[in-house]
């Protein structure tokens, strides 16, 4: 269910972030990468280390309290720290914990941090001698489709994409336009991995992963961190923080349904269609709004079929009938929908798996501040996230500008 707590209103007070870069190439190590963007969200803020009553640390890949090591450049004041692993959604999940802790009253002011530290390539299993966390997943999509060479991930979400195409007559064009929309936003975001503009025809010629997938259509493996500060209406009060403050208006986090492996799941729900759509209505619910209210989306386009067919379970589209935004070219600046995606997304703004939802934070928190500079949605006052990582888990949040 949402967290609906005890009523309290809650806020992000607070947002950084470093640039995301290609694994190698980074200066630094995680610790450093979270002291930037810590150290960045707390400025932003305007707040001391020492009002921090809790820290949420999400990363995916490292031994056990790296949370700790990430925040002890920050203070050393004893809080508790507690490290977050959600797969892709662990950015989000992150920030879902910290906004329980403050909403249910536990504390006035925690801290979400997220970060990676990633290898080159396509992800794979680390731990071969135990039960994998998609089992179940990889035994149903095997049965809707022949297991094929490409890396798994790609696989999974092209199957979700070609089980749309075949039910709902989308092409490859479509999913191709994302990823050149997704390029073309980033050009104007300086945290961005990728920044560089390409033609349709270079999105389309680029290598092809697993149809309709080319490379230009999937997220990269990326180093980097984000940050984000959540405080209740009582704190925001006290340090008159409103003009800056940012509602958390509703959220959602929903797992696996059964829907996800019964005999009906095509690789769409797999890929945890259903788990979006059950955390898009209680979010939506929660903060008073529906899809048609929505100004400006961050949403996990982890590659291009994920983000066509979570146009669907967001409500931004009907049921099959995502490639019709993607027609209508409504999902950018100028087009009749929300802009999708204006940070480049994690197709080019990069996806350190830990940070990726906080960036998403981030950005949303820039936009209904108008602070997103180039990136800038004229007039935006409703704002939606959604991450989500397999295995799984799908956090669905609603912002809005604070109001005393």
């Amino acid at each position: 269910m949402s967290s609906n707590g005890n009523g309290n209103r809650t806020f992000v007070i607070g947002v950084g972030m470093t640039k995301f870069d290609k694994p190698g190439t980074k200066e630094g190590d995680y610790p450093d990468w979270a002291k930037e963007a810590g150290e960045k969200a707390l400025a932003d803020a305007g707040i001391p280390y020492e009002d921090v009553e809790q820290v949420y640390a999400g990363y995916c890949y490292g031994d056990s309290t790296y949370g700790q090591r990430a925040v002890y450049q920050l203070g050393l004041t004893g809080i508790p720290v507690v490290n977050v692993n959600n797969n892709c959604s662990t950015g989000s999940s992150a920030l879902y914990l910290a906004r329980q802790a403050v909403k249910g009253g536990v504390v006035d002011c925690a801290l979400a941090v997220g970060f990676e530290k990633m290898e080159k390539g396509s992800l794979g299993m680390k731990y071969t001698d135990r039960t994998p966390a998609l089992d179940k997943h990889m035994e149903r999509m095997f049965k809707v489709r022949a297991p094929e060479e490409s890396p798994f991930a790609p696989q999974m979400f092209g199957n979700a994409g070609r089980d749309h195409m075949e039910k709902y007559g989308s092409e490859p064009d479509h999913y191709a336009w994302i990823g050149w929309k997704n390029h073309k936003h980033s050009v104007n975001n300086p945290y961005a991995q990728f920044q560089d503009e390409y033609t349709l025809d270079e999105i389309k010629e680029a290598r092809m992963i697993h149809e309709p997938l080319t490379k230009l259509q999937c997220s990269p493996t990326s180093d980097g961190s984000a940050c984000a500060i959540v405080a209740s209406e009582r704190y925001v009060d006290e340090h008159d923080l409103w003009e800056q403050a940012i509602e958390i208006a509703g959220q959602s986090m929903v797992t696996d349904l059964s829907s996800t492996f019964d005999d009906e799941a095509d690789c769409i729900k797999i890929v945890g269609y259903d788990m979006s759509k059950e955390a898009a209505r209680q979010a939506y619910e929660e903060a008073g709004v529906g899809p048609e209210d929505v100004d400006v989306v961050e949403l996990h386009d982890c590659f291009s079929a994920n983000e066509l067919i979570t146009y669907e379970a967001l409500g931004l589209a009907a049921e099959g009938e995502g490639h019709k935004l993607v027609e209508a070219e409504a999902t950018t600046y100028g087009g009749d929908g929300p802009v999708v995606n204006p940070s480049g997304g994690l197709i080019s703004k990069g996806h350190p798996l830990g940070a990726t939802g906080l960036a998403q934070c981030s950005e949303l928190t820039w936009q209904l501040r108008g602070q997103a500079d180039k990136r800038q949605v004229e007039g935006a006052k409703v704002a939606l996230q959604h991450n989500i990582g397999l295995g799984g888990a799908a956090v669905v949040s609603v912002y809005k500008p604070a109001t005393a």
